[in-house]
């Protein structure tokens, strides 16, 4: 009996403890206009760990509706603003296949641009020390789509000046990205790894003006591999487009720079 007792004095002991160690959900009965106004005024507010807990509740209980579409967006935005570039990308392309004809869907468009383009792993991390041979152009390539898919889909859209304009910034980055690669083949005598570097810079980035060493490169490439033939072909592109280059007189030689010199 007093085994009995004692047991049934600890079970009612754990069970106090566990009712006053439950967190306490200040939202729980909130309808989703105040839950959606609430998380949109921490976003405007800077407190984004905060309004990204508020846009999940909203969309676990009110998953239909115009709130919860609009909470979506906005906890894109959330992530994106938190530094939390693959949730964000994530919820945007939840969204995309959800909604593929929201009217704010050029928003959604030009977000993703903007959160690849801003991602620090990407060519535009320039202060990080990384040697730029060494990085993944990938999420500038990725915002050159989403930016290029928002002009072509929604030409009116407020947006797309922008993204016009940062898609400018990407074709001139990810041109010195494959120019930058080319360099550092060349220095260490990878001439063929080094020609098809600076062939995809003339091939993609016409427009460039990193074209003329690139072809520099594939003339000075080409004569350390014996490729005669192909040496004075590229030479004649060179002298055809750029008769004043100095790369006519002089080889192309490696440059020692340091890494935060970008030309």
């Amino acid at each position: 009996m007093k085994r009995f007792v004692v047991g049934m004095l600890m079970a009612a002991s754990l069970a106090a403890c566990s009712t006053t160690t439950e967190p306490k959900d200040e939202t729980r009965g909130w309808p989703v206009e105040r839950l959606y106004y609430e998380a949109r005024e921490e976003l405007n507010s800077s407190n984004y760990t905060r309004s990204i807990q508020l846009y999940e509740t909203l969309e676990a209980r009110y998953p239909y509706g115009r709130f919860a579409q609009q909470a979506q967006m906005d906890l894109a935005y959330a992530h994106y603003k938190e530094q939390e570039p693959a949730l964000a990308l994530a919820a945007i392309d939840r969204f995309m296949k959800l909604y593929p004809a929201h009217p704010n869907l050029d928003y959604m468009y030009y977000l993703k641009g903007l959160v690849n383009y801003n991602d620090d792993g990407g060519i535009f991390a320039r202060f990080t020390g990384q040697d730029r041979a060494e990085r993944d152009p990938k999420s500038a390539r990725e915002a050159f789509l989403a930016f290029s898919e928002l002009v072509k889909r929604f030409p009116d859209s407020k947006y797309s000046a922008d993204a016009t304009k940062k898609m400018g910034d990407l074709v001139k980055g990810l041109a010195e990205n494959e120019l930058y690669v080319a360099r550092h083949y060349m220095k260490r005598k990878a001439y063929v790894a080094a020609i098809n570097r600076a062939q995809q810079v003339i091939k993609e980035f016409s427009s460039t003006e990193y074209v003329e060493e690139s072809l520099a490169i594939m003339v000075s490439g080409y004569d350390a591999l014996g490729q005669t033939q192909l040496r004075d072909d590229a030479k004649r592109v060179l002298a055809k487009n750029y008769p004043d280059s100095r790369y006519l007189t002089q080889a192309w030689q490696p440059r020692d720079v340091p890494w935060y010199q970008f030309w």
